[in-house]
């Protein structure tokens, strides 16, 4: 019997099309599927505890070998309304950042704007005791995914990372890809790419299943905010963003 290959995604709102291909396919069958927090799938990939990861790209440079594995991504093309740094004053004014615990790359690509486009350089902590919470007026801080729905009109400075690296580069940004430690096979790879196109072709399937938010327009998240296909500008993206995670 040919051994399973060892999965792990993200279990976020952004992933759940990838997640119901996959489910919803004979490749389950093939697979072993564990959903974790982004930080959590890419020590897994790092670590050899799986195979393939749906990783933060920045983890990509802590790893000896990788291979793009999908035509798909977590990409967006401006704007992607669930990675921001809120803050209680204008960026420029910030003395600290507060670095999501659960993210890799959104903190890296905070890192990467804070220098290159906004020329600051507040002092970074990551786990703060008052993460998120923090009155202090000259305190911002990074946060991803689905915690930060319906978050845009709480704090009175909002910054979308994906517009603002866009604003930076003119060029889209991917935020996770689906990344392998070692080779895998070409059939297996094709089965999987098919797994996950027909997930994202069933976004009215997925969006059924999802809970609301207040203040979010979900279907107009998954459909248009996102942008799922990896193409020839989000590699160019992607390369472009571990050049500039290497000169932090």
């Amino acid at each position: 019997m040919t051994s399973r290959i060892r999965v792990s995604a993200v279990s976020y709102t952004n992933t759940k099309p990838f997640i119901y291909g996959l489910q919803h396919n004979p490749i389950q069958n093939q697979i072993d599927l564990s959903l974790d927090t982004p930080s959590d799938c890419a020590q897994k990939l790092i670590d050899n505890k799986v195979d393939i990861g749906l990783i933060p790209v920045a983890a990509i440079l802590n790893l000896p070998y990788w291979q793009i594995v999908s035509d798909y991504c977590i990409g967006a093309i401006g704007a992607v309304n669930s990675v921001f740094i809120f803050s209680n004053c204008p960026i420029e004014e910030a003395n600290i950042i507060q670095l999501d615990p659960e993210s890799r790359s959104s903190n890296n690509l905070a890192k990467v704007l804070l220098k290159n486009y906004w020329k600051v350089n507040p002092q970074q902590i990551i786990n703060a005791a008052d993460y998120a919470k923090s009155i202090d007026i000259k305190t911002a801080f990074v946060q991803i995914g689905d915690r930060t729905f319906g978050k845009k009109n709480q704090f009175p400075y909002v910054y979308d990372l994906a517009e603002t690296w866009q604003k930076l580069t003119g060029l889209p940004f991917v935020f996770a890809a689906w990344i392998a430690n070692k080779p895998i096979n070409p059939e297996f790879m094709k089965a999987f790419n098919t797994a996950l196109k027909a997930g994202l072709d069933a976004r009215e399937n997925v969006l059924a299943e999802l809970p609301s938010y207040a203040g979010f327009d979900l279907r107009d998240y998954l459909y248009h905010k996102l942008d799922f296909n990896l193409t020839d500008d989000k590699k160019e993206a992607l390369n472009r963003f571990l050049e500039y995670i290497k000169e932090l």
